[in-house]
């Protein structure tokens, strides 16, 4: 069995995170191949007993030769966010994926909504999972706030660089920002506003990309986490935070309500700078309010336990392989 995801380890973000989590569900059960496309360079015709593809246009083209080439074969596709949110719309090999797969998979139930009756009638939700973990002690001397992606146009990561600018001057709330700048514009928004001189305390810290290991720890230690991304699948830092106890301030975008439900108050409008403001500050002053939204995530957490998911995943993979009639 394959698993071809348009990232793996070294790019340390969202596609390589499910790639991996999943290849270890199903290892005690299947023989597992890891890839970034299909056929390998090393190929001798030996055919995986499913595919399972992540992003129908970044892993279209292995998509299409895999469905040529073994078409009694289960071929399923996940679709992991700016497929979902925009490809789908527009890009011809993007459709081509929906049509192509035996089997698709959202990460969040909100997903259903984009896609065409045909293809959501082969389609299932499994929402992504981390293990629970116990917040660790915050800095007391500020409102820590973590911020966690690497920055480009789809995460919008100027939003709540801008925000910071906006908060009282009394103001305890600092940003921690993990993740690279994949462009020039940021690289120089997050240099300039890192040597920018506050009133109270030093509100922007960035540390660049980190490890996996070491982003989930500065979650775990911080107030809350911010999501402000414009285009989301399923993100795995909500699952992060939620599972870990802290509270997460997000954009109102499907992705995110899909994770949090509809009813959740820890909304801002997508790219509105000024209401994140309001948000950080009134969740940075009230803590009765950070306890509400802390509240609100603990009751989505149990969707987002391991257990739940690899239960999902192997059940996906043996429902597409008794279809097939494939032998294990």
């Amino acid at each position: 069995m394959t698993i071809i995801s348009p990232a793996l380890q070294k790019a340390n973000n969202g596609n390589w995170q499910t790639a991996y989590r999943w290849s270890r569900f199903l290892q005690p059960a299947y023989e597992i191949t890891l890839g970034t496309d299909w056929p390998p360079a090393d190929d001798q015709d030996q055919p995986p007993a499913c595919l399972i593809a992540l992003h129908a246009r970044r892993s279209g083209s292995a998509i299409a030769k895999f469905a040529e080439r073994y078409p009694d074969r289960p071929l399923v596709v996940v679709l992991t966010g700016t497929d979902l949110y925009r490809d789908i719309r527009s890009d011809g090999g993007a459709q081509r994926s929906l049509d192509l797969a035996s089997h698709l998979v959202v990460l969040q139930d909100e997903g259903l909504a984009e896609l065409a009756s045909s293809h959501r009638a082969k389609c299932r939700v499994i929402y992504q999972s981390a293990p629970a973990s116990t917040p660790e002690t915050p800095n007391r001397r500020t409102f820590d706030v973590v911020l966690v992606g690497h920055m480009r146009a789809e995460k919008d990561p100027l939003t709540p660089m801008r925000a910071l600018e906006l908060l009282p001057d009394y103001s305890l709330v600092r940003l921690i920002h993990i993740g690279d700048a994949l462009e020039s514009v940021y690289l120089h928004a997050a240099q300039t506003l890192q040597a920018h001189t506050w009133p109270t305390v030093t509100r922007y810290v960035w540390l660049g990309g980190l490890p996996h290991g070491d982003t989930r720890q500065h979650i775990k230690r911080a107030k809350a986490l911010v999501i402000s991304s414009v285009m989301e699948g399923g993100a795995n830092v909500i699952i992060e935070a939620v599972t870990a106890g802290v509270p997460v301030l997000a954009s109102r975008i499907p992705g995110n309500i899909g994770m949090l439900g509809l009813a959740y108050d820890g909304y801002f409008p997508p790219g509105d700078c000024q209401q994140l403001a309001r948000l950080l500050d009134r969740a940075s002053r009230e803590p009765d309010f950070l306890s509400h939204l802390q509240q609100q995530c603990a009751r989505r957490a149990p969707l987002f336990a391991p257990e739940h998911e690899q239960s999902e995943v192997l059940k996906l993979v043996r429902d597409a392989l008794r279809q097939h009639q494939v032998p294990r």
